[in-house]
Order: structure tokens, then C-alpha cells, then sequence
């Protein structure tokens, strides 16, 4: 509000009148509605800017617990557990059913590893090529003439790198050692080693299906498959790692021996979660409603007077806010038709209570933790899921240049022309105190120029009066 300011340092001199006062009533009579409308709406629209940016970080929170919880794992219903770990672990993901399984290992799958004979640390080759072959992939690697063992191991690791291919070299008493390892497992990925061009490249031929031999090279591992029987089922398996043999479970195994797979309700695990998402909700509701709700309060004073007082959120009415709330209501309610026998959240025990807030009747999502296990996944998490379908309702109102930062900049405008308003109104006051002390100071001069005439006839008088005498 501007503040109004005497353009004299001294007024009413001559009449005695206190202008500062009169011009002050008068400028304020004549401006403090216009002063009262932009103070009220810039404080309305100071606390509606707030309590939209509240809104949105609300909004926004709620879909990042939203998108951390809809993942694919979040509600696959059942976990897998082994009763002898060291042997073999299990994971359960989604196509899986309870039940139990029998795993005995008998053997588990190895990479190859050879080694070529042994070769004078000193050595070095001739130029020609070497030919690595592993099941149907080969490499070609060049050996430039007078290349040592360990240029030729370089060369080998900066064209394998990529394949699970690595070469080393083994030293002791007797020589140095060309080694390959893989990392690929399986029967028939054995590595073999040819070479064609100089004669001293020979040394480093490998027959990968021949063992060892200081003369000759060959293999330190044969590479072979896993070896394991399921339910008493014998089995093969090129890898550690086994996805197929039952659909949903996939084993991977550690060492021989014998272990039970049991797959069961993770219980503890969908609880947790599903509690996470009745707290997210229930904080957005809470925020909502601190900015939408009309507060009555009363208060009695020593003479036993009452007073109340009614105060309205910043949002109270706010259309915006109305439709997110509805938006969201009714997807809670909605009927899922692609999550089997699970449809509605009531069916796991969830409700709305009187102020908009989930509750869970711990009872019963229990049981229906265990009679709809494998319905949750899609039920919250699929495609089309509860989820999702919440967290793209609010895209609308939070993504950038969507429908709160419509609002946000259509309130800043409002606040920016208030700004404005101000500045004339400030202006104008300027302008008509100004005028006041302009009429007030005139008036007082003239008085005060009346004032000496006056005294100036009576002195006269009084002069005559006394020349008479």
C-alpha cells in the first residue's frame, strides 16, 4: 500500500489547521477500496501459487511411488526358495505356479580351457596367422614377425574380448604356457587353435579334444553340459543357468548335490508392497484435502460471548482439484477384466473410508493374498493395470506445460497485472496529495495573510483609540 507523504515540512502555520491529517483522511477516503481489492487478491493469489505448486509436488510424489512400485516383480505373487542354497538357487517370475521340486545335481556345466605347450619365455614367431575355433565361431589373429608370447596374447585378448574369449600366460620351471579360457559353457564349445605361416608358429596349434601334454598342448577342461535330474526327470543343460525346464522358475546351479525348490505366496513381500501403495494414496489424499478443506472453529470470550470463524483451503472450489479426485475415485472402483478372478480392490480387503483414504482389513488381504496370488501381477503391474492406469490420469495436470502450470502462469499473470495496479493506484495518490497540499497550503496562506491584515487594521484602531484620548 502506498504510503502517503506530506510535500511540506511544516503545514497549518497560518491557520493553524493540521493539514497532514485532513489530506491523509481525504486521499485515503478516496483510495483505500481500490487498496483494500489488490491487497485482498494478491494475498489470494500469493496463497493459491503456493498451494498449487503443494498440489503438483503431491501429485508428483504420488507418481514416483506410483512408477517404483510397477515393476514386474513387485506382485508376481509367488517367490522361490531352495532348501540347500550351496547347491542350487530358484527365482519365481510370472507364468510360475506353487509347488515343490526335487532338484539332484550330478554334475555342472564347464567352459573349455586349454594351454599349447610349452614355449621358451625368449621366443618369439614368424609371421602367419592363428585360427581360433569354438563350436561354429572363429577368429583370425595376425602375428607380425618377430612377435613374443605376449604380443601374441595381446593380440588374442583385443580381437576376443567380446566373446568370453581371454588368453593368459603360465610360467613356471620348465617354460611359459599359452592359455585360453571361456566363459561359454556347454558341450561342444571346446577351443581349438590352428595356424598357418611360419613353422615356429606351430608351437601354438592346441587340439581342444586331446588332453594335455608338455609336447603337445590340448585341454586342461573339456567343456560339458550340466547334468541334473528334476522330479527324477534325467536332464542336460549347456548352462549353469536353467530358464526353461519349468515354466516361471529358473535355476541356477552352484555346486552337486541335492536340493527342494518350493515355490510359494511371497506373503510378506505383497503385504509390504501393497501396504506402500495404500500410504502413497493416502498421503496425496491428505495433502489434498489440508488444501481443500473448510475449517469451523468457535471461541468464547470472558463475557461468555461465542464467535465463529470458518476458514476455506487456498483450493476449496478449485475445479482442477475436484476433477483429480473424482479421476482417481474411480479408478479405485473400476473392474479390471484382464486380471483373472481379482477385479476390484474390495476383493483384497481394501476400502474407501468417509474422509477419501484407503484402509486394509489386514484379515482379509491375508486370504486373499493366498486365493488370488496369481492375479495380482496384472491386477496392479500389467499393461493396463491399477498402476499405470493412475499414474497416466495425472500426467494431464503434472507434465511440463500441462493443466497446473496453466494454472501457475495464469496466476502469476494475475499477480503481475495486480503489480501493475498497484503502480497506478500509487501514482494516483501521489497525484492527489499533491493537489491537497496544493488547495490546503493555499488556503493556509491566505489565512495567514488575512490573519496579519487584521492585526494590522486593529493596531491602526487602537493607535486612533488612544490619539483621541
Amino acid at each position: 500500500m502506498s504510503t502517503i507523504s506530506s510535500t511540506l515540512t511544516s503545514t497549518g502555520l497560518g491557520s493553524g489547521i493540521d493539514i497532514d491529517s485532513i489530506v491523509d483522511a481525504l486521499v485515503t477516503s478516496q483510495t483505500s477500496a481500490k487498496q483494500n481489492q489488490i491487497d485482498t487478491q494478491t494475498e489470494k493469489q500469493t496463497t493459491k501459487l503456493s498451494a498449487v505448486g503443494t498440489l503438483k509436488s503431491a501429485l508428483s510424489d504420488f507418481q514416483l511411488a506410483l512408477a517404483t512400485l510397477n515393476t514386474s516383480t513387485t506382485f508376481d505373487g509367488l517367490t522361490a526358495s531352495s532348501s540347500d542354497s550351496d547347491v542350487a538357487s530358484a527365482t519365481a517370475s510370472s507364468g510360475a505356479t506353487a509347488g515343490s521340486y526335487s532338484l539332484s545335481v550330478t554334475s555342472l556345466a564347464t567352459s573349455s580351457k586349454v594351454a599349447t605347450q610349452y614355449v621358451d619365455s625368449s621366443e618369439s614367431f614368424g609371421s602367419g596367422t592363428l585360427t581360433l575355433s569354438q563350436g561354429s565361431s572363429t577368429y583370425t589373429v595376425k602375428v607380425s614377425d618377430g612377435a613374443s608370447l605376449s604380443d601374441v596374447r595381446d593380440s588374442i585378448n583385443a580381437l576376443t574380448s567380446s566373446s568370453g574369449i581371454s588368453a593368459n600366460i603360465i610360467t613356471d620351471s620348465s617354460g611359459s604356457r599359452l592359455v585360453l579360457s571361456s566363459t561359454t559353457t556347454g558341450e561342444g564349445t571346446d577351443i581349438s587353435v590352428s595356424t598357418t605361416g611360419d613353422d615356429s608358429l606351430s608351437a601354438l596349434a592346441i587340439d581342444g579334444t586331446a588332453a594335455y601334454s608338455s609336447d603337445s598342448g590340448g585341454y586342461l577342461t573339456l567343456a560339458s553340459d550340466a547334468q541334473y535330474t528334476l522330479d527324477g526327470l534325467s536332464m542336460t543343460s549347456s548352462s549353469n543357468t536353467i530358464d526353461s525346464a519349468v515354466s516361471g522358475l529358473s535355476f541356477t546351479l552352484t555346486a552337486t548335490g541335492d536340493t527342494t525348490i518350493t515355490v510359494a505366496t511371497d506373503t510378506d513381500t505383497l503385504t509390504e508392497n501393497i501396504q506402500s501403495f495404500v500410504d502413497a494414496y493416502n498421503t496425496l489424499v491428505s495433502s489434498i484435502s489440508s488444501l481443500t478443506s473448510v475449517t469451523t472453529t468457535t471461541s468464547t470470550d470472558d463475557d461468555g460471548n461465542t464467535t465463529t470463524a470458518t476458514t476455506a483451503g487456498a483450493l476449496t472450489g478449485d475445479s482442477s482439484t475436484r476433477s483429480i479426485l473424482r479421476s482417481l475415485q474411480n479408478l479405485l472402483v473400476n473392474v479390471s477384466d484382464s486380471s483373472g478372478s481379482l477385479k476390484v480392490l474390495s476383493q483384497l480387503g481394501i476400502t474407501t473410508a468417509t474422509d477419501g483414504t484407503l484402509s486394509i482389513d489386514s484379515d482379509k488381504l491375508e486370504s486373499a493374498l493366498e486365493t488370488y496370488s496369481g492375479d495380482l501381477e496384472s491386477f496392479f503391474t500389467g499393461s493396463d493395470g491399477l498402476l499405470s492406469s493412475l499414474y497416466n490420469s495425472l500426467e494431464i495436470y503434472t507434465k511440463t506445460d500441462g493443466l497446473l502450470d496453466q494454472q501457475t502462469d495464469t496466476i502469476n499473470e494475475n499477480l503481475a497485472s495486480l503489480i501493475e495496479q498497484q503502480t497506478t493506484l500509487d501514482t494516483r495518490i501521489d497525484k492527489l496529495t499533491e493537489t491537497l497540499y496544493a488547495k490546503y497550503n493555499a488556503m493556509d496562506t491566505l489565512i495567514a495573510t488575512l490573519s496579519a491584515t487584521s492585526e494590522s487594521v486593529l493596531s491602526t484602531l487602537n493607535a486612533l483609540n488612544s490619539s483621541d484620548d
